[in-house]
């Protein structure tokens, strides 16, 4: 009987810990959130219209101020969760319209920065400056903008 229970208790466990183990990343992970300057007056975006602006095809807010994208290295798993969770698209995808928009001449690529710290501080002091941020970096030099 005690071998019974053990054995129980064993399956249960692999089960839990399978469980847990199937569950997407970004439920054990912080969430990530669309992060502008204090000045910029958009307070909500549609996912389309954030995908649009990341993927520098619109380059201005709803009220006609310019937009400046900032983004960590295509290799950041910050960037990669954002891009995959937030845009819907894969970094690699964002990167091709990037580069296609460089070498046209009808664009250019965001500003990368080096990590959130930096974002954060770049964010919050360039006017029109959108970025993201896991939610630990906020601070209220920036604000948060969501999306529906």
């Amino acid at each position: 009987m005690r071998r019974l229970s053990l054995l129980a208790l064993a399956a249960v466990m692999l089960l839990t810990g399978l469980s847990l183990a199937g569950a997407p990343a970004s439920a054990r992970e912080a969430p990530i959130l669309l992060v502008a300057h204090p000045d910029v007056t958009t307070r909500q975006l549609k996912r389309d219209t954030t995908r649009a602006i990341f993927a520098m095809r619109q380059r201005t807010w709803p009220d006609g101020q310019a937009v400046r994208v900032f983004v960590l290295d295509n290799n950041h798993p910050v960037h990669a969760r954002f891009a995959k969770e937030q845009l819907a698209v894969y970094p690699h995808q964002l990167q091709l319209a990037w580069d296609r928009m460089v070498f046209s001449g009808t664009g250019q690529a965001p500003e990368r920065v080096r990590d959130q710290a930096e974002m954060r501080e770049r964010v919050a002091t360039t006017p029109g400056a959108v970025g993201y941020l896991e939610r630990e970096y906020l601070d209220d030099r920036v604000q948060v903008i969501s999306m529906e």
